[in-house]
């Protein structure tokens, strides 16, 4: 309750002395408890592992509650560029800044710093050859998405026009 991003086995175990397995099943019977699965009722809160470690979360029954008691009167949605932009860094990855723009015809400076700041993607390392800062998704991102894993990102194919539509395009 205390953390303020997911917490990995490995660190509860060190800070409780414990074998990391024995932790992880202990995690496990907690969050088991929290749902009511182990014949006690429901709490509003949950324990959830994710990509990066452990986190408590609202109950997915009071998610609508607590999200227009926290979001009351704030509007946090991302703009068409940054979604665009977004998708093309979670596909792509690791990418710069300029294949971004190539992917999307636009310069996406302004939009890769809306990014960063709000946590969704962060500089990862640089390109070898030209030096350039390769940008990738975070946990963040996966997070808030409800993905463990970048696996789990839905198939583009379906979404992609057929080849006699590009070809009418002409």
């Amino acid at each position: 309750m205390v953390a303020d991003a997911p917490v990995p086995e490995e660190r509860l175990a060190a800070a409780l002395g414990m074998p990391a397995g024995e932790v992880r099943d202990l995690l496990e019977e907690i969050s088991d408890e929290y749902r009511g699965e182990l014949g006690g009722r429901p709490r509003g809160f949950e324990l959830r592992r994710g990509a990066e470690g452990w986190r408590i979360y609202s109950s997915t029954a009071h998610g609508d509650v607590v999200g227009r008691f926290v979001l009351d009167g704030q509007t946090a949605k991302l703009s068409q560029a940054a979604l665009e932009t977004l998708a093309v860094i979670a596909y792509r990855q690791p990418v710069t800044r300029g294949q971004v723009s190539a992917v999307r015809g636009v310069n996406v400076d302004g939009v890769v710093r809306t990014l960063l700041t709000r946590g969704l993607i962060a500089e990862i390392e640089q390109d070898p050859a030209t030096g350039a800062v390769l940008f990738g998704t975070t946990g963040y991102f996966l997070e808030r998405m409800g993905y463990d894993s970048l696996d789990e990102l839905p198939p583009l194919a379906p979404h992609l026009p057929d080849l006699e539509t590009l070809e009418g395009l002409d």
